[in-house]
């Protein structure tokens, strides 16, 4: 099992569109935003590679000091097969 976390969503979003947009939008629309194209180019890649896969976005995970925690909400935002 693979977890990522990605912990520069609004210099992502920044540097694709712009410094004004990045200063409009939340910080939790940014994150979504930039996990939605991760997701997308994931599973891009691994039906080229032939592999067969579950792949899903999860709020309710953090990384701790000693490794991965789950806060009071587990929940799937968005699941695919592939």
């Amino acid at each position: 099992m693979l977890v990522l976390n990605i912990t520069n969503a609004s210099k992502v979003v920044a540097a694709k569109t712009n410094r004004f947009f990045e200063a409009l939008t939340p910080d939790r629309l940014d994150q979504k935003l930039v996990e939605e194209q991760v997701m997308k180019g994931l599973i891009e890649q691994l039906r080229a590679e032939g592999i067969e896969a579950e792949v899903a976005l999860v709020d309710g995970l953090e990384f701790g000091s000693k490794g991965v925690l789950v806060t009071e909400r587990l929940r799937t935002k968005h699941r695919e097969r592939i």
